[in-house]
């Protein structure tokens, strides 16, 4: 027996008080992104589409919606730094999403502290647990089923040094269900976060 659904085509609307497609797809890791400009102002940004694309090497990317700073001084730079967002730096990540002029950093808004980097002259956030440094692989701006452009563009990145606090690791293994990791989800405001409870260990099958 077929269930009652909600049905819609995206370009004539959802009918919903708030766009589902984001909490469906969700929740999903924060692209908490810290760049710099050529003339060498810093910026720190929170990005609602990323995620990890590849082993080795270790490939990441985000999708800026808009061309922003971030997006601007990656293209100028090539470099950028991805720091993870945890429950203690939840509201100060917040603080980050402020619509803040070019010339004003995030870090000193937020209350945030750079950190240089070892590879690149992009700077880490200094109380982010874990940090990774990247170099920008490619950006291309996203296309609709016609073909056309969209205000979208994808930025990818090759992870050139990892830095992990060691108080997450436990005999080698990362243990992320002790690091606080926050998750955005699809509500104007929704965030999930990861805990022991949510831990379910499955081996994959053996012939």
């Amino acid at each position: 027996m077929k269930t009652a659904s909600h049905s819609y085509e995206p370009y004539l609307g959802h009918g919903l008080p708030h766009d589902p497609f984001n909490a469906i797809v969700g929740p999903r890791p924060i692209g908490w992104i810290s760049s710099k400009s050529a003339s060498g102002i810093l910026n720190l940004a929170p990005y609602s589409f990323f995620n990890a694309f590849n082993y080795i090497p270790p490939i990441i990317g985000f999708s800026s919606v808009g061309l922003k700073d971030t997006l601007r001084n990656i293209e100028e730079t090539g470099e950028f730094v991805w720091n993870l967002v945890t429950l203690d730096l939840l509201e100060r990540m917040n603080q980050t999403c402020a619509p803040l002029p070019p010339e004003q950093s995030e870090f000193d808004f937020a209350g945030l502290t750079p950190l240089d980097s070892e590879l690149i002259s992009v700077p880490r956030v200094l109380e982010s647990p874990v940090t990774f440094e990247c170099r920008t692989t490619s950006i291309s701006q996203l296309l609709n089923k016609e073909g056309g452009t969209i205000n979208a563009w994808l930025v990818m990145g090759e992870v050139v040094k990892i830095h992990i606090a060691q108080s997450l690791l436990a005999e080698g293994i990362y243990k992320t269900e002790h690091a606080g990791h926050v998750l955005r989800a699809g509500g104007p405001g929704d965030y999930f976060s990861i805990g022991p409870d949510q831990l379910i260990q499955l081996r994959r099958p053996t012939l």
